[in-house]
């Protein structure tokens, strides 16, 4: 008789732990079947609902932005309470001390019980009540809650391990919804301070330049900035005409839109106007797959066509649609594509000149030169030489890691006596030159290009004897000195481990100007 009790014993608990496996097995098929948190929690619940009788349950978990509580999940189980800070109730609790906890009998427990559970009491049966905390690596993510019927026979320690094995397998649906959450976070940090780092270059209060003539560029840009004008930029080449572009787009309503720059010079005739609008499939040999043009890449953005005065009139004839219509069609194609791209044009060419020629068309010109800005040249605007330099020796001396400092006063004398054909751009790559030859913290004359160290630039003769060699590299040196000691003759003697007598003796020789100097 004894031993039968003892087979049926084990006959149900064997039962009970084939019930629990099943359970296991369910929970973990549900949650690798679906990437969704919120559907595999629900998943989780239901199954636990249907084959655990569970008479109510509900997954909290942490909110990582503002450290609060609130309900993922739920099933048959309510909650008057949306959102709570971390340790408050009973379920803050649970989550914040990272251990569980069962209310065998909640009526009886009056002083645990909250809100959150209270509700279980309503139909005048008995409940328990099972909190287990979703733990990954010692740190608590939420809770798993279970409102079971009370049984005085059920074995709570068990109960409570087998909860925690559930709790346990929500943490990978929740691991992966977390890295994809940080993840999104993370481009979004990246995203916003790419556009503040972009904003930040292309401001047109980078664009460097005091004189009469920048300032005015710079009035100009800030006034047309934040509209939807159609601009027409025009210069030299190499005076920044892209630059202000950006600058514009950038600082513009459009800023967080795409950029698309074409340089209408660079592309062959034959394939400007599919680079421009796109083509559809089987348009032409090679066309596989349609492709959208610049101009459509460029929809709510804007578009800027570099050396625009380069088009050929067949070109200019359908850039003109999309100019007043803002609609074109691909190549090979029937459908009428419509956008909305602000134009930015710039030309280094004179546009009157090529229109009296039948080169330009008139009814183009009169469509982008809705409002135009001129970037003067170089030579024009010779106060601004030593700031870009300045400038330009700051950043090329960090990107190459050299510590350059400053650049002597024979090399500024012959920065300022060059007339600069190349413009900025010329200046840009002069300065990073003499930044790569330098061997110590100064640009002296000697590292500028060969093109600038000719006898109008740098005031000296095609040939140069030993003695006038020597002479003009000594009377560089003085002055570099005086430099650096404000025209103090004697700091700047011991400078050069000289004496004031024979500085005082040099200072003559070379007709230095001391006063040029002092502050």
């Amino acid at each position: 008789m004894k031993t039968n009790i003892k087979s049926s014993s084990k006959t149900s608990s064997s039962s009970v732990l084939l019930k629990k496996l099943n359970i296991l097995v369910a929970v973990n098929q549900a949650i690798s079947r679906n990437l969704n948190l919120q559907e595999s929690l629900r998943a989780t619940l239901k199954i636990l609902q249907e084959s655990y009788t569970a008479r109510g349950s509900a997954i909290y978990l942490i909110d990582d932005i503002d450290n609060t509580v609130g309900i993922a999940s739920s099933v048959n189980y309510h909650s008057d309470t949306k959102k709570f800070k971390s340790g408050a109730g009973l379920i803050g609790q649970i989550i914040e001390t990272g251990k569980p906890v069962i209310i065998p009998r909640i009526s009886k427990e009056s002083q645990y019980t909250d809100k959150i559970c209270a509700w279980a009491c309503e139909d005048g049966k008995e409940h328990s009540f099972f909190g287990v905390p979703i733990i990954l690596d010692y740190k608590s993510l939420g809770a798993l809650i279970i409102i079971l019927s009370y049984n005085p026979k059920r074995d709570y320690d068990t109960t409570l391990n087998f909860l925690s094995l559930i709790a346990s397998a929500l943490l990978q649906p929740i691991r992966v919804q977390k890295m994809l959450v940080n993840e999104r976070k993370r481009l979004m940090d990246e995203n916003v301070a790419l556009k503040s780092k972009l904003q930040e270059e292309f401001s047109f209060f980078n664009i460097i330049g005091t004189s009469h003539e920048m300032r005015e560029v710079f009035e100009q840009v800030a006034r047309v900035a934040s509209t939807d004008t159609t601009i027409l930029i025009r210069g030299d080449s190499g005076t920044g005409k892209e630059l202000v572009a950006k600058a514009i787009h950038y600082n513009s309503s459009r800023s967080d839109k795409p950029y698309i720059r074409v340089n209408c010079a660079a592309i062959p005739e034959n394939l400007i106007e599919s680079e421009f609008f796109g083509f559809e499939k089987g348009a032409f040999t090679g066309a596989i797959k349609p492709k959208k043009g610049r101009f459509e890449l460029a929809d709510k953005g804007t578009i800027f066509l570099d050396e625009v005065g380069d088009l050929s009139m067949m070109t200019q004839v359908k850039l003109l649609r999309v100019l007043q219509e803002q609609e074109f069609e691909r190549v090979g194609g029937t459908e009428t594509i419509k956008v909305d791209v602000r134009i930015l044009a710039a030309t280094n060419q004179d546009l009157e000149q090529l229109m009296g020629t039948g080169e330009f068309r008139d009814d183009l010109y009169y469509r982008l030169n809705v409002f135009s800005i001129f970037l003067p040249p170089l030579r024009e605007r010779k106060t601004d030489i030593l700031l870009l330099a300045d400038h330009f020796m700051l950043k090329y001396g960090r990107k190459h890691r050299k510590p350059v400092k400053r650049i002597s006063t024979p090399a500024i004398d012959m920065l300022m006596r060059y007339h600069w054909p190349g413009n900025v751009r010329e200046l840009e790559n002069c300065i990073e030159r003499s930044v790569l030859v330098c061997e110590d913290q100064v640009i002296h004359s000697y590292h500028l290009p060969p093109t600038l160290q000719t006898a109008e630039s740098s005031n000296t003769t095609p040939r140069l004897s030993l003695d006038e060699a020597v002479a003009s590299y000594e009377k560089e040196l003085i002055q570099d000195a005086l430099k650096s000691t404000n025209g103090n003759k004697a700091k700047a003697a011991r400078l050069l481990n000289s004496t004031e007598r024979i500085m005082g003796y040099k200072i003559d020789k070379f007709n230095i100007d001391v006063d040029r100097f002092k502050p």
